[in-house]
């Protein structure tokens, strides 16, 4: 099967022994080409996060590692479910190879016996993906397995020699089997291959071209997002789509501040971005509401909001959710999703299932508001590929 769905009665492969099976995730802070590219957010999840979900998910590694250097690249990674090799200086610079520190690792961790090295730039790793090529290793006996895509390009020296074709009977593509190329999605091989040691046998895994996304360049962001919303792996539950979303103005909507009018009226600032982020919402459906923590300090929102979700015959699970203190920590925990912006206290930030990149009143609420639309279009690929899941079936 080229890349296909294979259905397992367990979520762990069958072993042949006890190996100690390994993923591990390269991610220097020291990217050159995109800074901290790792880490950045593609389609609301930090780039390493779309492939330590499909490795955490499928069920088949003893641990799942990230080699870095960073403190915001481990900070991440631990939230992630991954465990974090901290490497050295030597096999962290510009130069420095992937098999160095493999190698290293492999020295810090002499229990694992099967490495799997996955590339934090392939963002369209499902578990599939991992299961079936795994089982390359555990059940057909192969040393190696490397992920490839099938291309069909016709290629060309510089010197305008022909390379894979004769100009002279150029094939139609459908009578071309094509290619094999290396698509960077993920290395696996026993301890032996890395160290060099005996003659060993590989092999490879094909995946299909819409699975085949690697990100080298800032250009290639825009597309690798719109190709991981339709072909991401987006995790065992489906994104939740809310239909309902509550608001802090003070703190969210606003800075906090009050302004005071000649005539004592009291005044706020809103941003631009947020109200148009707002408007697009409603556009989709989506109620918003907001409530302010002014004139009733430390009151809790809860119970005033709670009769509203209760009229409108919705769950929480269907709500949205904006706040910024510990007044709001209660709503936090019961939304379905639940923002805060980046300048909330810590209380808030532990309860929030995402904190928003911008302060309150500068463009927080439109932050979470592309979040919660993201959200939307993830659990409308999640069906698609379900769809498709049953029709295999």
């Amino acid at each position: 099967m080229v890349g296909g769905r294979c259905f397992h009665s367990s979520s762990k492969l069958p072993r042949n022994d006890k190996s100690h099976i390994a993923a591990l995730i390269l991610a220097r802070g020291g990217s050159k080409g995109i800074p901290l590219k790792n880490i950045k957010m593609l389609a609301g999840v930090p780039l390493i996060g779309w492939v330590l979900r499909a490795a955490v998910d499928s069920g088949v590694f003893d641990s799942v590692w990230v080699s870095t250097d960073h403190d915001k690249i481990e900070e991440v990674a631990k939230a992630w479910g991954a465990q974090v090799h901290r490497r050295s200086p030597k096999v962290s610079r510009d130069f420095s190879s992937s098999v160095e520190t493999i190698q290293e690792f492999l020295e810090h961790h002499k229990e694992v016996d099967i490495v799997c090295h996955f590339q934090a730039t392939s963002p369209c790793l499902h578990p599939f993906h991992v299961k079936e090529a795994l089982e390359k290793i555990t059940v057909h006996g192969y040393d190696s397995v490397f992920a490839v895509v099938r291309r069909h390009q016709f290629r060309w020296k510089e010197q305008t020699v022909p390379f894979n074709l004769d100009p002279a009977k150029r094939p139609r593509r459908q009578d071309w089997p094509g290619e094999l190329c290396e698509n960077g999605s993920f290395y696996f091989a026993k301890k032996e291959l890395i160290k060099k040691e005996g003659h060993l046998q590989l092999t490879y895994y094909e995946m299909l071209p819409e699975y085949s996304v690697d990100i080298d360049v800032d250009i290639d962001w825009p597309v690798a997002e719109q190709r991981v919303l339709r072909y991401g792996y987006f995790g065992k539950d489906t994104p939740e789509v809310v239909r309902l979303m509550f608001c802090n103005i003070s703190g969210c909507l606003t800075d906090g501040k009050i302004f005071m009018s000649v005539s004592g009226e009291a005044m706020v600032s809103v941003n631009t971005r947020d109200t148009t982020g707002l408007r697009m919402l409603q556009e989709e459906q989506v109620e918003v509401g907001f409530f302010s923590a002014v004139e009733k300090v430390g009151k809790e929102p809860l119970n005033d909001l709670k009769s509203i979700v209760e009229k409108k015959k919705l769950e929480w699970k269907d709500v949205a959710f904006m706040g910024f203190d510990q007044a709001d920590v209660k709503c936090l925990n019961l939304a379905g999703l639940s923002a805060v912006p980046d300048d909330a206290p810590a209380v808030a930030k532990k309860a929030a299932k995402y904190i928003c990149r911008c302060a309150g009143g500068s463009g927080a609420v439109r932050d979470f508001t592309e979040h919660i639309r993201l959200q939307k279009q993830m659990a409308k690929s999640q069906r698609e590929h379900d769809r498709i899941d049953r029709h295999n079936f």
